[in-house]
C-alpha cells in the first residue's frame, strides 16, 4: 500500500465534536499557505501505509469513537474512498478537515455516506486566495461550500486569521458571502500563533485585528 500517512495522533478530544479520536495527517498539499504551521507534512510523501494506519485503528476499536483525516490535504489521496470504506467497517465515525478544492472527492465520500462531519477551510476572499495560498482554485472551494449547503452532512466554516494577511474588511465580507449563501452554523476564526515554523516563516503580525468591528449575522468562535 501507499506510504500516503505522515503521521498519527493517537487521542484527542478536541479535534472531533462529540467523539474521542485519532488524527490520520496525510501527506502533501495542493496549497501552500504562508501561515501554515505543518510544513513538514505539506512537503512530505509520507512515511505510514494505509495498512499500518488501519491496524492502529484496529487495536483502538472501543477506545476511540472516531477518526480525523487531516494533512496536507486528505482529498488528494486518490484511494481515499476505499481508506474511508475500511475505517467505516471498523465502526469509527469520521470528520474531515478540507479546503475544499476537491469537490468531486468530496460528493462521493458524502454520497456513500462515508463522512459524518467536514471542517472546511475559507482560507481567503477570492481577490486574495491566491497570494494567502499559491492556488488558483477558489471556484472549487466554493463548489464545494455550496454543495455542502445542501447536502445533510454537518459541518463547519473555519478560518485562520494573520492580521497583516486578512484585514476586518475580508473577514466581513467572508460572513456576508456566507450569510448569503445561507450557513447558519458557528464562523471559526483561529488566530495565527508564531509558535511554530511556517512555510514563509511568517512572523506575528504588527496590525491589530479588531474583532468589534465584525458582523454579527453569524455566531463567531475564536
Amino acid at each position: 500500500m501507499p506510504k500516503a500517512i505522515y503521521d498519527i495522533t493517537p487521542f484527542s478530544l478536541l479535534d472531533f465534536p462529540d467523539y474521542p479520536s485519532a488524527i490520520i495527517w496525510f501527506a502533501g498539499c495542493n496549497m501552500r499557505c504562508q501561515y501554515c504551521y505543518n510544513p513538514e507534512i505539506v512537503f512530505s510523501k509520507g512515511k505510514i501505509d494505509t495498512d499500518k494506519a488501519l491496524n492502529f485503528l484496529k487495536s483502538r476499536q472501543g477506545l476511540l469513537e472516531g477518526v480525523v483525516l487531516s494533512g496536507g490535504e486528505a482529498t488528494q489521496y486518490i484511494n481515499l474512498k476505499e481508506f474511508c470504506t475500511s475505517v467505516k467497517a471498523l465502526g469509527y465515525k469520521i470528520k474531515l478537515d478540507t479546503n475544499g478544492t476537491n469537490t468531486q472527492m468530496i460528493k462521493s465520500l458524502i454520497e456513500e455516506n462515508l463522512i459524518d462531519y467536514i471542517a472546511l477551510d475559507y482560507k481567503a476572499t477570492a481577490d486574495k486566495f491566491y497570494k494567502i495560498t499559491n492556488n488558483k482554485n477558489f471556484n472549487s472551494f466554493e463548489h464545494t461550500l455550496k454543495y455542502l449547503l445542501t447536502c445533510k452532512v454537518n459541518f463547519e466554516i473555519r478560518t485562520t486569521l494573520h492580521s497583516d494577511l486578512t484585514d476586518e474588511e475580508d473577514i466581513n465580507n467572508i460572513i456576508k458571502d456566507l450569510t448569503e449563501k445561507g450557513y447558519t452554523n458557528t464562523y471559526y476564526i483561529q488566530i495565527f500563533k508564531n509558535d511554530v515554523t511556517t512555510i514563509n516563516n511568517l512572523p506575528n503580525p504588527i496590525k491589530n485585528f479588531d474583532r468589534s468591528k465584525l458582523l454579527s449575522n453569524l455566531h463567531i468562535e475564536y
